[in-house]
């Protein structure tokens, strides 16, 4: 080691015994000047009040309240069904319009029939020679000149005949598509001398005076709709309030859904709604006349209590609240409030027990 590191070391052992030797006294005086910096100089002004909340209220008045629930719904004909042929053959007329009315039991398409018209003329031109036989045979049967059973043999063959003829008449009548019931027929598939199955659609038929209304209620409502219940429905893009009736409620409620479907009618005098609509179906289930209702962001859950506040004497005053029927802006208050009292609609959630506030608007 040589001289200049010698004294280097000296050099460092000398200040880290003075650093020790100073390192008390300088935390005394540190600590000294952090206390006296922390100290204010002037006093602090005394007697300044809790901070006021600005916050809009109501004076609580009775109103009407109704619990309502809107649901989707689908609107269905009275009735539909896809028209077909019960027999197969070659199409050789058709009689209606497409998009037209018909009526029930009008003659809709023809399937060509000339076989069976032919087997109805031959088995009814031999019907005055099987009467004929029966006439003379009960005839000699009176006189004891031929035996019952000769008699009964004729009477059979002609009874057999009518039953012939009659069956080729409802072969005939397969042939003849007709409309099963009043209502608005749609376009057609086929045409004239297409050859049609007894699968082979020929056309719609729907029945739109009345309509039908599909719609699903929340099982809490279970109870409460039935046969007779009025409902409010509007159509998609339209403000008008259209009145039905429901007339069928399903027997059980869907256990993957936990809703219960339901059925209502409605008249559709003018025809003026079509089938195949979605629609917006209000469902009333209670109405009260002299409700006290609140805005529903004035309660507040808390501790498993509904709570609201209260304007007295200037301050927010919190009270416990029992609730009713709840609609999506408003809450029913059964217990807890009055009418006249002044609710706090606005910065509930910044409120406190005792807090001065301000209001801005009165409703």
């Amino acid at each position: 080691m040589n001289k200049q590191v010698k004294w280097a070391l000296v050099a460092l052992i000398v200040l880290l015994i003075a650093g020790m030797m100073l390192y008390p006294k300088l935390k005394q005086q540190f600590k000294a000047t952090t206390e006296t910096s922390l100290v204010p100089t002037s006093k602090a002004p005394q007697g300044r009040g809790k901070r006021s909340l600005n916050a809009n209220a109501q004076v609580i008045k009775y109103q009407s309240l109704s619990d309502k629930t809107v649901r989707t719904g689908t609107i269905i004909p009275d009735e539909e069904v896809d028209l077909s042929f019960e027999t197969s053959g070659k199409i050789v007329s058709i009689f209606f319009k497409e998009g037209r009315p018909v009526k029930k039991g009008d003659l809709l398409a023809k399937i060509n029939d000339k076989p069976l018209q032919a087997q109805l003329k031959k088995l009814e031109a031999q019907i005055p020679l099987a009467k004929d036989r029966v006439y003379r045979q009960q005839t000699l049967l009176a006189k004891d000149a031929v035996s019952k059973e000769a008699y009964e043999q004729v009477a059979t063959d002609l009874e057999k005949l009518h039953a012939d003829i009659e069956l080729v008449k409802a072969n005939i009548a397969q042939t003849e598509l007709r409309a099963p019931f009043d209502g608005i027929i749609g376009l057609r598939s086929v045409s004239e001398g297409a050859y049609a199955s007894l699968s082979t659609p020929i056309a719609k038929l729907t029945k739109i005076v009345p309509l039908k209304i599909d719609f699903s209620v929340p099982e809490k409502y279970a109870s409460d709709v039935k046969a007779g219940t009025n409902i409010v429905f509007r159509m998609t893009g339209s403000l008008k309030d259209h009145h039905a009736k429901v007339y069928a409620v399903e027997s059980t409620v869907d256990k993957e859904t936990h809703t219960l479907n339901v059925r209502a009618t409605f008249s559709n005098a003018d025809g003026a709604i079509f089938p195949g609509r979605y629609a917006s179906v209000e469902l009333t289930k209670k109405e009260i006349a002299e409700a006290i209702a609140i805005p529903s962001e004035a309660l507040l859950p808390e501790m498993g209590k509904d709570m609201v506040y209260l304007y007295r004497a200037g301050k927010a005053q919190p009270v416990e609240v029992i609730t009713g029927i709840r609609t999506e802006s408003q809450v029913e208050i059964v217990q807890g409030v009055a009418v006249g009292d002044t609710l706090i609609i606005s910065g509930v959630m910044q409120l406190r027990t005792g807090m001065p506030v301000t209001i801005d608007n009165l409703y």
